[in-house]
């Protein structure tokens, strides 16, 4: 079947927001690296676990910050997100969700809420990280020969 021109640039859209984020992310990732040095350090962007792309991660914390459009809150979607959520907490993993909307209004509050979730998940005991999917172009680690 082939793809409209409409289709195949909402793909184009969607790979690129999955490569590089979004302007917010970029923006919260940036507020991070200058008031939190050594939290920023903990997260690595857009990262698969599993099926999912998660905008941020830190694979030692456990820990996902999501930075969400008004689309998260309607309709099925809000669903599909609880659904992502469960099975990520099934992996160990924590999910902050941000709406685009409180990182435009409170960039310090939203920074305020992660730092406390950084230090909560620091207290607890280490986890083993999850080996996370490799970015697109780098090679996939091989297993050491015995």
């Amino acid at each position: 079947m082939a793809m409209t021109r409409l289709a195949r640039r909402a793909l184009a859209v969607r790979r690129r927001i999955a490569r590089d984020g979004t302007a917010l992310e970029e923006a919260l990732f940036q507020a991070m690296r200058r008031a939190r040095p050594a939290d920023a350090a903990l997260f690595e962007r857009q990262i698969r676990i599993g099926p999912y792309l998660a905008d941020f991660v830190s694979p030692s914390l456990k820990l996902i910050v999501e930075i969400d459009g008004a689309q998260h809150g309607a309709g099925d979607q809000a669903e599909r997100d609880a659904r992502r959520d469960a099975a990520l907490a099934e992996r160990g993993y924590r999910t902050l969700r941000f709406l685009n909307e409180a990182l435009r209004r409170d960039l310090s509050g939203v920074l305020d809420t992660i730092g406390a979730v950084v230090e909560e998940r620091r207290r607890l005991p280490p986890a083993d990280p999850e080996p996370l999917a490799p970015r697109p172009g780098k090679p996939r680690p091989r297993p050491a020969r015995r």
